[in-house]
C-alpha cells in the first residue's frame, strides 16, 4: 500500500488533530499501545429496519402507558 499524503500534525491545547482534505466526515479510531493511530472512514446510513429490541422496549412503553404506568401530565401552558 502507498501512501496518498504524507504530512506531518501537531497536538492542540484539547488533544486534537485536523486532517488535512479528509474525504469523510466520520472515522473509526483504533489507539494501539505502540504509539500507531488507525484511522477507519465510516459513513453514516440510514437503518433498513427497525431492531428487535427497539421493537420490545415500544412494546414495553404502550403496555406500561395501557396499564397507567405513566409520567404525570406536563404543563405546557407557560409555552
Amino acid at each position: 500500500m502507498t501512501a496518498v499524503k504524507d504530512y506531518t500534525v501537531h497536538i492542540d491545547s484539547k488533544k486534537r488533530i485536523t486532517l488535512r482534505g479528509a474525504l469523510f466526515q466520520y472515522y473509526n479510531v483504533k489507539e494501539y499501545d505502540n504509539g500507531c493511530i488507525m484511522l477507519e472512514p465510516r459513513e453514516l446510513t440510514i437503518p433498513e429496519c427497525v431492531s428487535a429490541r427497539t421493537l420490545e422496549d415500544m412494546d414495553k412503553a404502550i403496555n406500561n402507558f395501557k396499564i397507567g404506568e405513566v409520567s404525570p401530565i406536563v404543563d405546557l401552558s407557560d409555552f
